[in-house]
């Protein structure tokens, strides 16, 4: 197993960043130190009122915007905050944020001029957002990274790059930026580089970083098609796993940081590795004709994994793992979830006369969506429940019966970008 290099920066190499660090530092944890909570004095988005008068900068132009309030808008961005309570959205004037559980806008920020954002990345509830500009009439370039303060209705630093940025992704320690062929990980409190990773082609900007406290794992693309490459950062380790054959079209990390879970471009069979020693723990079936895997997601205790694909279908899949057991460099043996057994073909009694499709494990819970639109999921903080964000603005909360499974029952729907159903 490899070691990591030195985390010295590369003037070279290292983008250039323009950085106040006295104004993080009410909202970010000393290095190493990380509580679960978010700190007492930073003010979350959800502790704002409904007619808080910071709803727009003082920059915006009011009344350009009540006199557009009416207008569509274009959704570019969806994306789950570090827990899944709250999401945010990114569009061509500005960005919000919604509270899952209860549903409902929290906040929205309109930028004047219609411009866009094309990436918006919360730091759980806090105010402190990362921003990347998109559409038509970016609010800001595309290569570069915007660290806005609502609190203060600005941007207290940025990070600059030679090449447009496709992904961010934040911890209360570390900024990760992807770019297409390279990782670049920072330390948040002053914007220090501390390494830097080289990938395959990686256009969606995929990668993944764990969120507890303490242990810092960060999986990305390899260098080949179809390898995973997993940073174990408190142990130094470097972890190469050749997940699928094809290139990798999706993955996610537990919590902990523990499990993994990847599909390929297939997008027919999604894997689950122990990240410390690599080895293959489960492997489960989603369809038997390829799709394009649009998000996987964890239950909080890695119970349950969730799949949406362009198959207008969200899975639900019991995982055999016992995740007490998953966090040294040693093999472990899968264990069964005693809730419910993964469904699998009647014909498995023949198994390896028959190919593999008929012995595999299949999703124990299903949602049907409208085809034709793109779907993220993550796991509610109600037990077995599901919500799911589309590009369309459709946001679904379902709940799964853990026992019996089947078809999940529809709690509620919004659609978060039509006016007449604003909050």
């Amino acid at each position: 197993m490899a070691t990591l290099s030195s985390f010295s920066s590369h003037p070279s190499s290292n983008p250039s960043s323009n950085f106040v660090s006295p104004m993080l530092q009410p909202f970010l944890e000393h290095e190493g130190s990380q509580p679960d909570p978010p700190p007492d004095n930073d003010p979350p988005f959800d502790a704002v009122p409904d007619n808080d008068s910071r709803e727009f900068s003082s920059t915006t132009n009011n009344s350009a915007i009540a006199n557009r309030s009416n207008d569509p808008i274009k959704l570019l961005h969806v994306s789950f905050n570090q827990d899944h309570g709250c999401f945010a959205i990114g569009t061509d004037r500005g960005f919000r944020i919604y509270n899952c559980d209860p549903f409902r806008e929290i906040f929205r920020r309109d930028f004047d001029g219609n411009a866009g954002v094309g990436a918006v990345e919360m730091l759980f509830r806090c105010n402190i957002l990362a921003l990347v500009g998109g559409g038509d009439s970016p609010q800001y370039p595309l290569n570069k990274v915007m660290i806005w303060d609502d609190h203060q209705s600005r941007c207290i630093g940025e990070l600059s790059f030679r090449s447009e940025v496709r992904g961010v992704r934040l911890r209360r320690d570390r900024i990760v930026v992807v770019l297409e062929q390279k990782i670049f990980i920072y330390n948040f409190a002053d914007l220090k580089l501390l390494h830097q990773i080289e990938t395959i082609a990686n256009p969606k900007g995929l990668c993944a970083v764990s969120q507890v406290a303490g242990s810092f794992v960060l999986v990305c693309p390899g260098l080949q098609k179809g390898q995973v490459r997993v940073e174990h950062y408190a142990s130094k380790r470097t972890k190469f796993i050749m997940a699928h054959d094809s290139r990798i079209a999706c993955f996610a990390l537990s919590q902990d940081g523990n499990l993994l879970a990847t599909a390929s471009s297939k997008g027919t069979l999604v894997r689950i590795f122990n990240t410390h020693d690599g080895s293959l723990l489960q492997e489960v079936r989603r369809g038997a004709d390829r799709a394009d895997i649009h998000s996987l997601a964890f239950s909080a205790t890695a119970q349950w994994l969730a799949v949406s694909s362009d198959k207008g279908t969200v899975h639900v899949f019991s995982l055999k793992v016992n995740p007490g057991n998953v966090g040294s460099d040693r093999s472990n043996s899968p264990e069964p979830n005693p809730s419910v057994g993964p469904a699998s073909s009647s014909l498995s009694f023949i198994k390896g006369v028959l190919p593999k499709y008929f012995s595999s494990e299949w999703s124990v819970a299903q949602f049907r969506l409208p085809e034709g639109s793109q779907y993220i999921v993550a796991f509610g903080h109600q037990k077995n429940t599901v919500v799911i964000l589309g590009i369309d603005g459709s946001f679904y909360r379902c709940e799964f019966d853990p026992v019996t499974g089947g078809e999940m029952m529809q709690l509620e729907y919004h659609n978060f970008v039509k006016p007449e159903e604003a909050f």
